[in-house]
């Protein structure tokens, strides 16, 4: 079986969809399990939505109401005068969601997120699924929170895989064309769980590992892994081949192509991944297996915006040691805050970390009872794998002032801050 993932971008319109079918009909459609992400920029507007039922819920219905639009155009475009039964099961969907905020009773506001911002994939394999049987393409609408068990830590949830794996060989049979969705799960109450954001990759490689596939496609606007994110570097290349060693790495310094915990799974059987263009699907794209750590081996440049500095020292000028450092990583846990870099001196510790869940103030609080902290919000944080001092050059003219720089053998990380 081969396992394709479509994200947002190959399915954010109606034109985006019929290319779905498209690549299906040029690569083969049979025995192929594809998991689809929500269309477009669904997921952020789903977030507002959230924001809005939060903080103005006067105007829910009507932000409900254009994301129900958006969806059922595209449904117009894809099948005219015969929208009718999905356009009802389009509408449902919506309903659900209404139905949830003007019931939910929980202030937990990762749950209300989890069980919210899944309607955009549900809502788009629910399009999918329904325009590839109209066209002739016979395929199977499956709920991934059947299969995709977790524990119930919303927003990121943890997998269970034991019971992840009987669940997929039970409801996903093989022979068949599925469509089933990417970045959520549900837990032991059947509460929707998502896997965090961008997880539809990691979703691919856990049907993947569960079903033994033959392979993993990654199907993107590019064409393939570039050594750096074109936006913000010249002259990038296309990756060939990297390993699984490589790719992991690259993945945990924030490589945007592959989720970092999509690699994992797959590495264990040696299953495959290719990252593939949705625009030109013949082209071989990059593959990611055993073999040469890359090639060809050029500089590979990450870069990470927005991120947040701390620098921590004790207050009466003490030695930090491993239990200031244990007590501080517990915070950090606590707080939902990703660890990018740290660096540590005899009275100072640093890091660099993610505040992508907005709980810096709450963090803060604790650490200033014990601490006297630093904190420098908006650095960029660039990482370069097998950098040379072209590469090293090429980093430093990003920004005005260094603020923290460390280096291994083969990896460069710089932290960076305009002035």
């Amino acid at each position: 079986m081969r396992i394709f993932k479509f994200g947002g971008a190959s399915v954010k319109d109606a034109s985006s969809v019929k290319n779905v079918a498209s690549v299906l009909e040029q690569v083969g459609s049979e025995n192929v399990l594809i998991i689809v992400s929500a269309m477009g920029k669904t997921t952020n507007a789903i977030e507002g939505i959230v924001e809005i039922y939060q903080n103005n819920p006067t105007q829910l219905k009507t932000a409900i109401q254009q994301l129900e639009a958006f969806h059922l155009e595209i449904v117009e475009e894809l099948l005219g005068e015969n929208k009718n039964e999905l356009e009802e099961k389009v509408k449902e969907l919506i309903q659900q969601l209404l139905f949830f905020f003007q019931h939910n009773k929980s202030p937990n506001y990762s749950f209300v997120y989890d069980q919210t911002v899944s309607y955009g994939e549900l809502i788009s394999t629910t399009i999918i699924a329904h325009y590839l049987n109209y066209i002739g393409l016979p395929a199977q609408w499956l709920d991934a929170r059947l299969c995709v068990k977790t524990d119930s830590y919303y927003r990121d949830a943890n997998l269970d895989w034991e019971l992840t794996q009987q669940r997929i060989k039970s409801h996903a049979k093989k022979g068949k064309l599925i469509v089933s969705q990417g970045f959520i799960g549900s837990d032991q109450n059947n509460f929707t769980t998502t896997l965090g954001r961008e997880g539809s990759d990691y979703s691919a490689a856990i049907f993947a590992y569960a079903l033994g596939a033959e392979s993993v496609t990654i199907w993107k606007d590019v064409p393939g892994v570039l050594n750096g994110d074109p936006r913000y570097f010249k002259d990038t290349v296309l990756l060939n081949q990297i390993s699984y060693r490589e790719a992991i790495e690259l993945a945990f310094y924030g490589a945007s192509v592959i989720h970092p915990k999509t690699l994992q799974p797959l590495q264990r059987k040696e299953i495959p991944l290719f990252v593939r263009s949705f625009i030109n699907p013949k082209e071989k794209g990059t593959s990611v297996s055993k073999g040469k750590t890359l090639e060809p081996h050029v500089p590979c440049f990450i870069i990470k915006q927005n991120q947040v500095l701390l620098k921590l020292s004790s207050l009466d000028f003490s030695f930090i040691v491993e239990e200031n450092i244990s007590e501080i990583f517990a915070l950090l846990s606590r707080f939902q805050m990703r660890v990018e870099l740290i660096q540590n001196s005899a009275i100072s510790f640093s890091v660099v970390v993610n505040n992508k869940y907005n709980r810096l103030e709450e963090l803060l609080t604790e650490l200033n009872i014990k601490f006297k902290v630093k904190v420098t919000e908006n650095v960029n944080l660039f990482t370069v794998r097998h950098f040379d001092q072209k590469a090293k050059d090429q980093v430093r003219s990003f920004g005005d002032k260094i603020l923290l720089e460390q280096r291994t053998r083969q990896t460069l990380q710089v932290v960076l801050k305009n002035d």
